[in-house]
């Protein structure tokens, strides 16, 4: 016959009990943390991430953006000041590659670089001949500019800001303009650009240290410098100036922004 110790005894029943009392208690934390992640809309969880430490304006921090605007129009019998389209479709689009780095809590200074195209295709009467058009200019600019932001949030996910910059730039155009079905007339000109704008705008940051932003130009000056030239004629040179107030709600400028730094 074999004896059992009475100290192993009380070890094993020790243990049984323990594993009765602890496991259950493991199990039923577990369910109340799951319980508790499954109650959290994914709205609640992507805003957990602002909560503490977010500070996507804070000095040092490094900016990156893409921005772009587009504008499709198809035309029919639309007046303009010297001619009339009888039927046409213009298309314009910009697009801006933007790079900052915050020089002091909310004052970043950054460059913008962006390149653009317009054409329109169509026919046009201009008194007292009916015209086939077709143009395209494309150009690009560098702005230098420094922008300053206003949180409307506490957590900062949502801020208003305006640019102030000065831009630089240069376009080419060609348009070709077809009368009587066989006279045909060249047109060649280079602009060169100059201007000082204000572009105010907001940000909403939707996804971590990734943000949407909306930015409209509404005031400026601009200087171009336009050569010209029509088949093989001499060129001409032409110098305007112009101020402009102008809030256009269809030249908006949809971007997307990453913010390094911001969570630290």
């Amino acid at each position: 016959m074999r004896y059992v110790n009475c100290t192993e005894k009380v070890k094993w029943l020790y243990w049984i009990y323990a594993l009765l009392i602890v496991f259950p208690g493991l199990l039923n934390g577990q369910n109340v943390n799951d319980s508790l992640e499954n109650d959290l809309t994914p709205y609640d969880l992507m805003s957990s991430y602002y909560e503490n430490n977010f500070h996507p304006f804070k000095k040092k921090n490094i900016y990156v953006g893409l921005a772009f605007s587009l504008e499709d129009k198809k035309l029919e019998n639309t007046d303009y000041l010297v001619q009339q389209v009888i039927e046409g479709e213009k298309l314009d689009y910009n697009i801006v590659a933007k790079v900052g780095y915050y020089t002091g809590n909310y004052g970043m200074a950054g460059i913008n670089f962006n390149y653009y195209q317009t054409h329109f295709e169509g026919s046009l009467f201009r008194d007292p001949d009916t015209l086939q058009s077709n143009s395209i200019t494309r150009g690009f600019a560098i702005t230098p500019h420094f922008r300053s932001s206003v949180p409307l949030t506490k957590n900062e996910r949502l801020s208003f800001f305006t640019d102030i910059g000065v831009s630089f730039g240069m376009a080419n155009s060609l348009k070709r303009e077809i009368k009587y079905n066989d006279e045909i007339q060249k047109q060649y000109g280079t602009d060169y650009l100059f201007g000082v704008g204000i572009s105010p705008g907001v940000t909403f940051f939707a996804m971590e240290n990734f943000a949407f932003e909306i930015q409209l130009n509404v005031l400026g000056y601009s200087l171009k410098v336009s050569e010209n030239s029509i088949n093989d004629d001499p060129s001409s040179r032409e110098i305007r100036q112009n101020v402009d107030f102008n809030i256009n709600i269809l030249s908006l400028e949809l971007g997307l922004a990453y913010y390094f730094g911001s969570n630290k």
